[in-house]
């Protein structure tokens, strides 16, 4: 079953977490923009790690978990080689994984800070 525009997007948010907390990502956030003007997504899904190993190997569990439950994989991705921050688009849902630094740098959640924020905990 492949998520369409539209289509059980919480679904995918639900699976996209729970593959970055299996790899130890820090600080999950989803940002819900349905109800931003000019949003580029309906939900981005953020986290970050300490390595960019681990940006990697959070990224990869990320596609291999949504392809595995949904049938879904991202139409984009982005920065795979650098892992300073991978972009996974899967179109309704942004996945950023950020390395901490480049996370600061960078403060998605305060550019897109009309988005309702929804914070995960950290599984150890």
């Amino acid at each position: 079953m492949k998520i369409k525009q539209g289509q059980n997007t919480e679904h995918l948010v639900e699976v996209v977490v729970n593959a970055m907390q299996e790899v130890k990502g820090e600080n999950i956030v989803s940002l819900d923009l349905k109800e931003v003007t000019h949003s580029v997504a309906d939900y981005f899904v953020i986290c970050h790690a300490n390595s960019h190993t681990q940006v990697q190997a959070i990224a990869r569990r990320v596609e291999e978990e949504t392809m595995k439950t949904l049938n879904d994989r991202p139409w984009h991705k982005e920065g795979i080689q650098n892992a300073e921050w991978v972009l996974l688009d899967y179109t309704d849902i942004v996945v950023h994984v950020f390395y901490k630094e480049a996370r600061t740098f960078y403060a998605l959640e305060d550019l897109w800070a009309d988005g309702e924020v929804k914070e995960y905990e950290y599984k150890v």
